[in-house]
């Protein structure tokens, strides 16, 4: 969760395994969106002698549908290289790494930036955007690496198209309590009524010490919308953007006999994927987990039963004796849910806001460009009355566990039937975890400085 483990395969490779992603009106620079997907999940910050890096073999893509098909329109591609300074060393650095370009530092990565606009036409063609762009080395220590942030900053990119990227490791901002949650949809809030209970108590943020690698861009909302405008009017159809991630491998790959990748060939398949945080997670049933990942939101449709019958909402009642009563007589489909991750909400759920792609169903974070960042978010989003918050697109300061939780718990019900009155306890639950200011950043690239390997995890504040 968010989708760090969320499918057998993907689960069993990390640097392809998408496990985040954010959209959202730049805070600091509002004529912009910025895009954020993380890989890599649950880095230990001490990950030597082989830091943990991108996959030289992988082809990381961001996309963006504009007009509402379920189709990207614009892709933006990452791909990374490796490059090696000394292979007679085991040693990463062999002293302090001062700036991106120090001969201490012996294993670094560098990547490139393409564009493709029209990527379902047969004559796209990919725009090289930056080749040769440098990532920041991972946080060793204070010997090693003593001005991180520095290193950091120097590894933000500004491209002569008009985007900002930065791609490279940093602290893990997604915030849940895991070991909870999996322990029979256990909060421990909340535990105390739980259908096996034990005194409630405050939730534990499993991801607090832990590091993921991110590819972060901020892009000229006019590159992204269909008609090259910056939208103001909330209400229109142009001020809506369909967005998501995804990892691609090669078709095949052929490994020599010391266990080295030698060759890879045919075309790029898609292994993960994510848009809506907890989709695949939560809604998506364990048989069907590996086939999503390969799909587009456009395929989505068949996952509707899914949305409007979740199973979670069906284990509450159950786990919860007596404290979800309205939620257990609830069975008819959930039209509410259906806006949230298939379709966006659409005018008139919400006064004044609306962010629908029409009616076609896909699993996209759904991001209204026209609605201004807010100056003092409040975590719940849209359900907290943020209209700059989830589902409207995605901030790194969300708290869309608790946020979905309440969902499926029937808090967002009403909007769709008004004769519908939620459970006490729908508007109450919550994860319980409040996470540390250092977990993000004001500027971009929005996630901040990555836990050093030196800083035993008990020791990180």
């Amino acid at each position: 969760m968010s989708s760090h483990r969320e499918a057998p395969e993907i689960s069993k490779d990390a640097v392809a395994d998408n496990t985040d992603v954010y959209a959202f009106v730049s805070p600091d620079k509002p004529d912009t969106v910025t895009i954020i997907t993380n890989y890599v999940p649950a880095e230990g910050p001490a990950g030597g002698p082989n830091f943990y890096e991108f996959g030289n073999d992988v082809l990381y893509s961001i996309y963006i549908d504009n007009d509402g098909d379920g189709l990207a329109e614009i892709e933006y591609q990452f791909r990374f290289e490796t490059k090696l300074g000394n292979p007679n060393t085991f040693l990463y650095n062999t002293g302090p790494i001062s700036s991106l370009a120090d001969p201490h530092w012996n294993k670094r990565q560098v990547f490139s930036v393409r564009r493709l606009d029209g990527r379902h036409s047969p004559d796209a063609k990919a725009k090289v955007l930056g080749e040769e762009l440098a990532c920041p080395p991972c946080n060793i220590g204070p010997r090693s690496t003593p001005d991180y942030p520095a290193l950091a900053n120097e590894a933000v990119h500004s491209l002569p198209s008009g985007e900002t990227v930065f791609a490279g490791q940093r602290n893990d901002p997604f915030f849940v309590d895991l070991g909870s949650i999996f322990d029979l949809a256990d909060l421990r809030p909340f535990q105390n009524l739980h259908l096996i209970p034990t005194p409630a108590e405050a939730g534990v943020d499993t991801l607090q010490t832990l590091n993921v690698h991110a590819i972060a861009i901020q892009i000229p909302i006019k590159r992204l919308t269909a008609d090259g405008s910056t939208p103001k009017d909330v209400m229109s159809a142009k001020a809506v953007l369909g967005i998501w991630g995804a990892a691609n491998r090669r078709k095949v790959r052929i490994i020599d006999g010391a266990g080295d990748e030698h060759a890879q060939a045919g075309p790029w398949l898609q292994v993960s994927r994510l848009g809506n945080p907890l989709f695949n997670e939560v809604i998506v049933p364990l048989g069907l987990k590996d086939r999503w990942n390969t799909l587009d939101p456009i395929d989505d449709k068949q996952f509707l039963p899914y949305v409007q019958h979740p199973e979670l909402a069906k284990l509450l009642p159950v786990l919860y004796p007596k404290v979800f009563p309205h939620l257990e007589g609830l069975t008819a489909p959930r039209a509410d849910l259906v806006a949230i991750f298939l379709t966006g909400l659409p005018k008139g759920v919400v006064p004044g806001f609306q962010n629908t792609t029409g009616k076609v169903l896909a699993d996209m974070l759904r991001l209204n460009v026209a609605v201004p960042p807010a100056a003092k978010p409040n975590v719940l989003g849209v359900v907290g009355g943020d209209l700059a918050g989830y589902p409207n697109g995605r901030r790194v300061v969300d708290d869309i566990t608790t946020i979905a939780i309440r969902a499926v718990a029937g808090i967002t019900y009403p909007l769709v039937e008004k004769n519908y009155e939620p459970d006490a306890a729908a508007s109450a639950v919550t994860q319980g975890i409040t996470p540390l200011a250092s977990r993000t950043q004001a500027t971009f690239p929005y996630v901040a400085t990555p836990h050093g390997g030196y800083e035993a995890p008990s020791a990180v504040e």
